[in-house]
């Protein structure tokens, strides 16, 4: 299978498991305990029809909105992810660069293994930094401040890893950052030169944005789990953000917010939008669907605040569904992690344009010109 072969972002995935070791592989892919909540978040988009008008003149459509106070090309935002480094050596510096060339936002994870000030050089467009707080608050002083000076547009606390899932394909794989080579997993890594050699002879992985204040993830090998659960600050809470967002001071986003009640106290502290999202599934198996909640929450924001649909995307028509359904922008990582772990820019590259394909044909066949035409009476539940 070659990156011309891919034509949905399901092939991308398909390609990533070829070219992936396993226990890489598996961190992309896997979620929380039987893995449920990560299939229901797809599966969701199911459950509500499209409903066309024809004859509406769609010669010239405008995919464009504008998101967290910047234009975007498409109401789309490439959510956050960690650890990009180890699905393919150019990690965070292929989603920048593919995102700006679409226009898009694009985050970047506390533990990304590129830098803020790497990042934030790459691009000018839209980026967003994703906050874990950790215990050591002179890191998340330190963060923040470096967010700041770089010139990066909102900030993003995470909200929904106190603890950590319980990641069962990682357990049995020994997964760990940086990946390490055990008995169990070695002939997988041989298997794979490409990746092998790439990771063994290029640069070192490292978590630039942590590595002044902690080890953790950079030269002592550890797992996602163990790190969230060790170094994380289970006693956050809503005073905690509020004082984030008052040392941000600036765009301040809420990722991992699922009940009505909570997005009403986003509202409160003077968050400026919230993702809803369930971190992908990968942590409380048995969530709901982000897009399962949009009605509800939409409901008890009243247009205060933007909203955000992170999770489960991996067509053009979910992201015409979640709008429709009123979300301001749809979200995920997925959609093009696969894409980064099977072919590094070009693949993201790809995945992008497919959706973006994706999107104007879904719109033309709508009969819809524009993102704001995306309502309510286009979309029929099931």
């Amino acid at each position: 299978m070659r990156l011309s072969d891919c034509h949905n972002i399901d092939d991308f995935r398909k390609l990533a498991k070829a070219r992936l070791p396993f226990p890489v592989f598996d961190y992309i892919d896997g979620a929380a305990d039987d893995e449920r909540t990560k299939t229901r978040n797809t599966a969701a988009f199911d459950d509500v029809d499209l409903v066309p008008d024809v004859l509406a003149g769609v010669a010239n459509i405008d995919t464009s909105c504008t998101i967290l106070g910047r234009k975007s090309a498409l109401p789309l935002i490439l959510s956050p992810t960690a650890v990009q480094r180890a699905f393919h050596w150019q990690g965070e510096t292929a989603v920048a660069r593919a995102a700006e060339k679409f226009g898009l936002w694009f985050g970047i994870s506390s533990l990304a293994t590129r830098s803020i000030e790497e990042i934030a050089a790459l691009t000018a467009g839209p980026k967003l930094f994703q906050l874990y707080v950790h215990k050591d608050k002179g890191l998340n002083a330190s963060m923040i401040q470096r967010c700041q000076s770089a010139g990066f547009d909102a900030l993003a606390l995470t909200v929904d890893t106190i603890v950590s899932g319980k990641r069962e394909r990682c357990l049995r794989s020994g997964f760990t950052t940086p990946p390490r080579f055990t008995p169990a997993s070695i002939v997988s890594y041989a298997t794979r030169p490409r990746w092998t050699l790439d990771y063994v002879l290029r640069e070192k992985f490292r978590l630039p944005n942590l590595d002044t204040h902690v080890s953790e993830g950079t030269g002592k090998a550890v797992s996602i789990a163990e790190y969230f659960n060790t170094m994380l600050d289970t006693a956050m809470d809503w005073d905690t953000a509020a004082r984030i967002r008052q040392d941000w001071g600036g765009t301040f986003v809420l990722k991992g917010v699922m009940s009505a009640g909570d997005a009403r106290r986003a509202v409160e502290i003077g968050a400026d939008a919230i993702m809803i999202s369930n971190h992908g599934g990968r942590q409380l198996d048995g969530s709901r669907a982000p897009f399962d909640q949009l009605p509800e929450i939409l409901d008890a924001v009243g247009g205060r605040i933007e909203v955000i649909c992170d999770g489960g995307v991996r067509r053009g028509t979910h992201v015409l569904k979640a709008m429709c359904s009123g979300a301001n922008a749809a979200s995920g990582g997925r959609l093009y992690l696969y894409a980064l772990a099977a072919a590094g820019q070009d693949g993201v590259e790809r995945a992008l344009g497919i959706l973006r394909d994706e999107i104007e044909r879904g719109m033309r066949l709508m009969g819809v010109t524009r993102i704001d035409q995306l309502t309510g009476d286009r979309l029929r539940r099931r």
